[in-house]
């Protein structure tokens, strides 16, 4: 049976060469050397050397995943992953995986509130949106609830969105009122938050400007569009305008007095 007659280590810190009847044979670990109680003189059949191997790799493996994830959290999947990227066998990385979840290095449910708790604080998006980063690291759906439940509640979204809304509403400032409702509503509901939510948000919120400012941000609007539709027949041509002032959000009446106001010059 062959024996142990060297164990060297290598330049890189923890490895080590195993060298069989003053040949080398196979790399270990410190790990794997101390798991085994290798030293010069023991037996190694073809059984135990499979067995060493294995350790090896999943010693290898272990040290890989906990660096990736020694600088930033991860699920699960992106651990698998990465793993696979590496080209550990499944076998390894099982393994590795099973032993991260047990000695909880690796938590996917940690990881949702976690992931939850930071977005609420350090981003605007809401709750539809986190869910869906989340749905897409495979991070299981009760987790995610679990999480969205007791980390982001309604109140805290409307705490929110009270912040974001002011600076909204200073961007579309030169919009009509009905329009920026309109604009306000559209990119909260797109930064992840419900309709119900944000609705109930905006009913905090005045959305206002004078008919005669509403009538000085038409009147330039209005005249391009009558420009535009020059070519059309006049009952087609003021239609056309119409619909694209009442589509910009202003009002019939102050459609109709530019209009009057046209016909009197």
């Amino acid at each position: 049976m062959p024996v142990i007659t060297k164990i060297e280590t290598q330049k890189r810190a923890g490895r080590y060469n195993v060298y069989l009847d003053g040949r080398y044979a196979f790399p270990v670990s410190e790990d794997v050397l101390v798991r085994f109680r290798l030293f010069k003189g023991s037996e190694v059949d073809d059984n135990l050397r499979e067995q060493l191997e294995n350790a090896d790799q999943q010693s290898q493996a272990w040290g890989v995943a906990l660096g990736y994830i020694s600088y930033q959290q991860r699920t699960e999947k992106e651990t698998v992953d990465y793993l696979v990227k590496k080209e550990y066998d499944p076998d390894t990385i099982d393994a590795v995986i099973a032993r991260l979840k047990e000695e909880l290095v690796l938590n996917d449910k940690h990881y949702a509130y976690s992931y939850v708790r930071t977005m609420r604080r350090t981003s605007d998006k809401g709750p539809t949106v986190i869910r869906r980063t989340l749905q897409q690291k495979h991070v299981q759906v009760n987790y995610i609830d679990e999480a969205l439940a007791d980390e982001y509640s309604v109140d805290q979204q409307l705490e929110k969105l009270a912040e974001l809304m002011p600076k909204l509403q200073r961007q579309y400032r030169k919009e009509t009122p009905r329009l920026q409702r309109q604009k306000v509503q559209k990119r909260l509901v797109d930064r992840g938050y419900s309709f119900d939510v944000v609705g109930e948000a905006l009913n905090e919120v005045a959305f206002e400007m004078s008919d005669d400012d509403q009538a000085d941000l038409m009147a330039p609007q209005a005249e391009k569009l009558w420009q535009r539709y020059r070519a059309q027949p006049e009952s087609q041509r003021k239609m056309k305008v119409r619909q694209a002032l009442y589509r910009k959000g202003f009002s019939g009446e102050l459609i109709n007095a530019w209009f009057e106001k046209l016909a009197d010059e």
